[in-house]
């Protein structure tokens, strides 16, 4: 007699194959397929060079060595932790005595979206709620759903998020007697995924002050997803929303080195409000015991050494031309089609198509496959908006051009344009 395995609610919820790995899949299986799906970084620019330099860094002090080749603490190696604070503060010209901040409340996770995880797990029970921007990480709202969260997006425009948008909702949810089920707002500020929009400047401090206006029985945490502010390929750097929250209570920040460095080495922070950093510790410490030591050690040399801020100005001049050949594709082969519209972001690895309407960009709709059978990969849009709010665009795509030559490029937007025109 054979029993079945009783699965818990969470892994049921988590059941299917993400989309993520069915856009792999078919990659794997069409070799020759231009993928401007994976949001990969540019694979020739991978710091192999700067970061055996840091390697050696590490390894020519044998105490160090040691150090890195041991346990570390589940907050994260400490230098580490004041650099990641110190670029932030920086950046956004500030200080620490200004942002009520400290090392204490900057953590080490392996890549953001632990990070993310983890403030989510301690913050979300079933049925509590979160509200996010529209379009949004798909990644993200997979993981927000696998832990029973609703999702409810809002409307954004040219400028990001729009506050009367959040207000609106927050009043809605008031009157439907459901406030204090709201836990979290999820932003992606610099160059959304998958939108490429930036959240203008005047727009931030509305933001937090909307968030605390309406923090009456709980805190209603806002998320920063800082992920990919190093991508700036033109205009000038605008202050983080964490900057606008001068008691911290407010806003955390999530942050990554895997688009502005190396996604495998893993490395990830976030600079917590205070009463979340015990719980995300916690969290932490049950599941890893602490991020790969060795890593951060050798995360810690990169920054130390220089070597971050060369490697960056690299891949900006990288993107800078991968993005222009996009566009420019773009408007010679997709725009003579006519009724498609496509956000122009100024950083960020990805740009965010609007087909004519009736066009479904789905795996069940004409063009997925239509788009493969002429050689290019896209990410179908609908995956990016949450199960309540905003109605589910179906004509919209997410390509991304980080992984590509800029000749695959040109060849994946003309085979894109070319799908289009046959299922029009």
């Amino acid at each position: 007699m054979s029993s079945k395995t009783n699965l818990s609610q969470r892994a049921r919820r988590a059941g299917g194959k993400p989309i993520a790995n069915v856009l792999m899949a078919r990659t794997m299986a069409q070799p020759d397929l231009v993928s401007l799906a994976a949001a990969f970084v540019d694979h020739q620019s991978l710091p192999i060079e700067p970061t055996r330099q840091a390697l050696e860094a590490v390894w020519s002090q044998p105490d160090r060595a040691l150090a890195a080749m041991q346990y570390g603490t589940t907050i994260g190696h400490p230098p580490l932790r004041q650099t990641v604070l110190e670029q932030m503060l920086e950046a956004d010209g500030r200080t620490a005595g200004e942002l009520s901040l400290s090392v204490d409340q900057v953590v080490i996770t392996t890549g953001s979206t632990q990070l993310l995880y983890l403030v989510a797990d301690s913050l979300l029970d079933p049925g509590d709620i979160v509200i996010c921007g529209v379009p949004s990480y798909f990644v993200v709202l997979g993981m927000l759903g696998n832990l029973g969260a609703r999702v409810i997006g809002v409307e954004m425009d040219a400028d990001g998020l729009i506050p009367e948008a959040l207000q609106d909702e927050l009043t809605r949810l008031e009157k439907a007697g459901l406030l204090d089920r709201v836990k979290l707002v999820y932003i992606v500020s610099y160059y959304d995924n998958p939108s490429g929009i930036t959240i203008s400047a005047e727009r931030r401090p509305k933001l937090v002050e909307i968030a605390q206006r309406w923090s009456r029985g709980s805190t209603i945490h806002l998320i920063e997803d800082v992920a990919y502010r190093e991508l700036r390929y033109w205009g000038e750097d605008i202050p983080s929303i964490r900057s606008f929250d001068p008691d911290g209570r407010t806003v955390s920040v999530a942050g990554s080195f895997s688009k502005s460095f190396s996604p495998g080495i893993r490395g990830g922070w976030g600079i917590l409000a205070p009463e979340l950093v015990e719980p995300v510790l916690s969290q932490k410490g049950n599941l890893d015991f602490g991020s790969p030591s060795f890593n951060q050690h050798l995360m810690t040399a990169v920054l130390e050494k220089g070597i971050f801020e060369a490697h960056l100005e690299k891949i900006r001049e990288t993107y800078r031309q991968k993005i222009e050949t996009l566009l420019e594709a773009a408007d010679e082969q997709l725009a003579p089609i006519g009724r498609i519209e496509w956000v122009r972001p100024t950083g960020g690895l990805y740009v965010w198509l609007r087909l004519p309407e009736g066009i479904d960009t789905g795996l069940s709709g004409p063009l997925f496959d239509r788009a493969i059978a002429e050689g290019v990969l896209y990410v179908p849009g609908e995956y990016c908006y949450p199960s309540e709010g905003c109605p589910i665009a179906r004509n919209m795509v997410r390509l991304s051009f980080g992984m590509p030559s800029r000749e695959g490029i040109r060849r994946g937007v003309e085979s894109l344009a070319r799908a289009i025109r046959g299922v029009i």
